[in-house]
């Protein structure tokens, strides 16, 4: 698994944890963990940790987004959106290790796929405000 399909699970769970509750949300990670096809148990703690530190930080993620957008506070975006938003914020601010603009073009690459036609220039324009 490279680089970006980790990323691109890690989306998928984390799109996932939307749906549940805090106090069903580590069961769902693992079993999400579970689910996971791949074998290289270093990327499998890298994907569990990764997604465990963006759920922790979701409210601070979700303030930094709420600040700087006008009309489409975290509440009003679409789940999909929103996901692809809170993870690459949290790449953007806590991995220094992952430049700013491929942070960002993964997410709109991901937009592409998982979301509406307008979804791509929308999270660009989020994340650009942010940064």
């Amino acid at each position: 698994m490279n680089r970006r399909e980790i990323r691109e699970q890690i989306f998928k769970m984390l799109f996932q944890t939307e749906f549940y509750s805090e106090e069903e949300l580590e069961e769902q990670i693992q079993i999400s963990m579970e689910e996971l096809n791949e074998t290289d148990q270093e990327k499998r703690a890298y994907i569990e940790q990764k997604l465990h530190e963006i759920c922790r930080l979701k409210e601070e993620i979700d303030a930094s987004v709420n600040e700087k957008t006008t009309g489409w506070k975290t509440d009003r975006m679409a789940k999909v959106d929103l996901a692809l938003i809170r993870l690459a914020v949290y790449e953007i601010r806590y991995e220094a290790e992952i430049p700013t603009g491929v942070a960002i073009n993964e997410a709109v690459e991901l937009a592409k796929i998982y979301s509406s036609d307008g979804a791509p220039s929308f999270v660009n324009g989020v994340l650009a405000k942010l940064v």
